[in-house]
């Protein structure tokens, strides 16, 4: 059942996932940490994320909504995103998670 809220909430935030489409979400987890990642396959990795078969962070702190998501032309654009965005700051990354462009370009500058 918490799969179907995720995939729903996702497709609201992003209509044309489907698989073979790459993109790049964040995940809000149940501790409140972030878990950045990408994929092709939308419904499996988010059914693998549920289960905990995914990756040993959401086995043990399994995700409760979906932040944010990105669609990206291919799969190595999608991992060069995700790894961009996984060296960010926590309020850089929150900060776009609420699109909040002004904070971005703030936090580019500033380096926190």
């Amino acid at each position: 059942m918490f799969l179907m809220s995720l995939v729903g909430e996702a497709r609201r935030m992003a209509p044309s996932l489907s698989r073979g489409i790459s993109f790049v979400y964040i995940l809000r987890l149940q501790s409140g940490g972030l878990y950045i990642g990408c994929s092709t396959d939308f419904e499996k990795r988010f059914g693998d994320h549920e289960n905990g078969s995914a990756c040993r962070t959401t086995k043990l702190d399994p995700p409760k909504s979906v932040a944010w998501i990105e669609i990206h032309i291919n799969f190595p654009a999608a991992r060069r995103r995700e790894t961009q965005i996984k060296k960010w700051s926590r309020a850089k990354k929150e900060a776009l998670i609420v699109k909040d462009a002004k904070s971005l370009h703030c936090l580019a500058k500033s380096r926190d």
